[in-house]
């Protein structure tokens, strides 16, 4: 695997070098001072990852995200220190396609762990843009229409998902008729400030699901750890661990797919711009219970990967660019 970092700091970029070091299959093939030279280099000698600092001189983190990822598309993992002052910034720069965040791993004492965790995630990342098998799914019954009172919108984005997020939500009303459960790929360090940054945005509050909670209409609830947020039966939220073997945590498709299997009501599945596979499973699944679906279009994608996988599967029943989505979820509820 091809691996390139962007990082102006000697130590932080010595820091990484060890880090990759003790994995052969990583070969560090350049190392950009500052993001104008990232986007240079992406153009000359794309890697298949990399590294991105935020604060940088010339050019930041975030408008080399936008460039490469508009330019000469690759993974991006923001790998940065003190991202909890930069915690706009790492939204800023996942809106335009990075796909995770990491601290900077130290050279003192907690450099064996430090670095175990940035592998963590490389891994990850690693598995996230390989091809693998998406098995099929059975039909099962449609859902009782006499319980249609209850409504949900089950929302699935990764790579370019906050920027998504933050445009839809922005276009729904305060007093949107249906529950609203959003399952973006993040890192439970950063779930609490993305909710909060995605609530100062909407006209609806924006918190963490909270486990054993009943979903309620007018309120948005983000996925809040690394484990999956599971519809129990009873139509309540709980965390699990299992599947154990599943790398996108939390799972788009292991919510969907509870969706499909647990919730009596009204429900709209919706698929937005993400890196990989995660969620199209899931959302075959909700069309195949009866539940409407959508998947973004391509245009409107930052990374066009997840529901150009429902799409293959058949699994959208509408394919939308990110600009009409929210007015179709109203006219759907308002039908």
């Amino acid at each position: 695997m091809k691996i390139a970092i962007a990082n102006d700091m000697p130590l932080a970029v010595e820091a990484l070098r060890r880090a990759l070091a003790s994995e052969p299959q990583y070969q560090l093939i350049w190392v950009a001072g500052n993001g104008e030279e990232a986007v240079r280099r992406c153009h000359e000698e794309l890697p298949d990852l990399l590294l991105m600092d935020m604060l940088m001189p010339c050019m930041d983190g975030v408008e080399a995200t936008r460039r490469i990822m508009h330019d000469s598309p690759c993974a991006i993992l923001i790998v940065t220190s003190d991202v909890e002052r930069n915690m706009r910034q790492v939204f800023d720069a996942m809106g335009h396609g990075a796909l995770d965040v990491v601290a900077v791993p130290s050279l003192g004492p907690q450099q064996v762990l430090d670095a175990a965790v940035v592998r963590r995630k490389i891994h990850n990342i690693t598995w996230m843009i390989g091809q693998c098998p998406v098995r099929n799914v059975a039909p099962v019954p449609l859902p009782n229409c006499a319980s249609r009172g209850k409504r949900l919108v089950a929302i699935g984005a990764s790579a370019g998902g906050p920027a998504a997020l933050v445009e839809l939500l922005k276009q729904l009303p305060a007093n949107f008729p249906a529950a609203i459960v959003l399952v973006q790929h993040v890192d439970e360090v950063f779930a609490a400030g993305m909710a909060q940054w995605l609530g100062s945005e909407s006209n609806m509050p924006v918190r963490l699901a909270q486990e054993g909670e009943v979903l309620q209409p007018g309120a948005v609830l983000l996925a809040g750890t690394n484990n999956h947020l599971y519809l129990a039966p009873g139509g309540r939220l709980v965390y699990r661990p299992e599947p154990i073997n599943q790398v996108y945590r939390p799972s788009i498709d292991v919510f969907f797919e509870s969706v499909a299997e647990h919730w009596s009501g009204e429900a709209i599945g919706v698929l937005l711009t993400g890196m990989g596979r995660d969620g199209a499973r899931g959302l075959k699944l909700m069309r195949e219970r009866g539940f409407h679906t959508i998947a973004q279009d391509e245009a409107s994608c930052a990374v066009y990967g997840m529901p150009k996988a429902a799409m293959a599967l058949g699994a959208a029943v509408e394919v939308l660019p990110m600009p009409r989505i929210a007015m179709r979820l109203i006219e759907r509820l308002h039908q």
